[in-house]
């Protein structure tokens, strides 16, 4: 029994210490307060906003980017007109960008803003992701809120007291994914709306996504991003607080096996190999 123990523990220790990121390329230093990275795999490109000021003003500086799957940036302001737009959403030739209190629609083909949606109460929307029938769920962390829009038309999907700051949105087959802010708290969020705690990451919680079945990684805005596997245990992957660079809200493309990293304050975009 012993023995077997302690197989069942270096298995486990195991599938908690082979996951790594090696660094594979930057993007260079135009990005302007770069917050969120999207993958377009049609178009083999990726979005990225940039604030391009301070994440609550709204000024009209707010611009999205495209950037080469290999780091080289294609058109830095391939869409303006927008304030302080944060985490985005692509369903059919739609990208959804959270920006303050609005959700704006952007066309895939032309970069123009198609339909603005003002979101009643809204104070600080963050991220966006879209589920298989195209509605688009978006975080408020200043109210603890996600908002649903269908169509042009905004809702409140959930609010509760377990959520403080939630950031961080998926949608995976009936469930959304959330992770909290100020806690680093993740949850699954169900259709009938009951809220279950499946792991636990680094305070500041930004971006989650998928990376194989029940596998995450969350990345957290003060410089640190965790890997969960499918027992919500947690391993730290890299830490760049020290650096000053922030990991905001994270995107990965399977194919390639590729994590894309805004670093918010440094402008840039960070490209790493995950390995498991």
């Amino acid at each position: 029994m012993k023995r077997l123990l302690t197989f069942v523990f270096s298995l486990s220790v195991l599938s908690l210490s082979a996951q790594t990121l090696t660094l594979k390329w930057t993007t260079e230093a135009s990005l302007r307060v770069p917050e969120s990275v999207l993958l377009d795999s049609k178009n083999n490109l990726l979005y990225v906003s940039s604030i391009d000021g301070t994440p609550e003003n709204k000024d009209g500086n707010g611009f999205i980017s495209q950037v080469a799957l290999d780091g080289k940036i294609k058109n830095l302001k391939w869409a303006t007109g927008l304030d302080a737009p944060k985490g985005m959403g692509l369903f059919n030739n739609n990208l959804y960008v959270a920006d303050i209190s609005r959700l704006v629609t952007i066309n895939t083909a032309t970069g123009k803003i198609t339909q603005t949606v003002e979101i009643e109460g809204a104070k600080f929307l963050n991220d966006v992701t879209v589920d298989k029938n195209g509605n688009v769920y978006v975080s408020d962390s200043n109210t603890g809120t996600i908002h649903v829009v269908k169509g042009n038309k905004a809702e409140v999907y959930f609010q509760g007291p377990e959520i403080k700051g939630v950031n961080g949105l998926l949608s995976l087959g009936n469930e959304l994914y959330v992770v909290d802010f100020p806690t680093g708290v993740n949850y699954k969020l169900s259709k009938d709306k009951k809220l279950t705690k499946f792991s636990a990451t680094a305070e500041g919680a930004d971006g989650i996504v998928p990376v194989g079945k029940d596998e995450y990684i969350v990345s957290s805005w003060h410089g640190q991003i965790d890997y969960v596997n499918s027992k919500g245990e947690a391993k730290k992957l890299l830490d760049t607080r020290e650096q000053k660079l922030s990991s905001a809200d994270i995107e990965y493309d399977p194919k390639t096996k590729t994590l894309f990293v805004p670093t918010f304050n440094t402008n840039t975009v960070m490209a790493y190999t995950f390995s498991k």
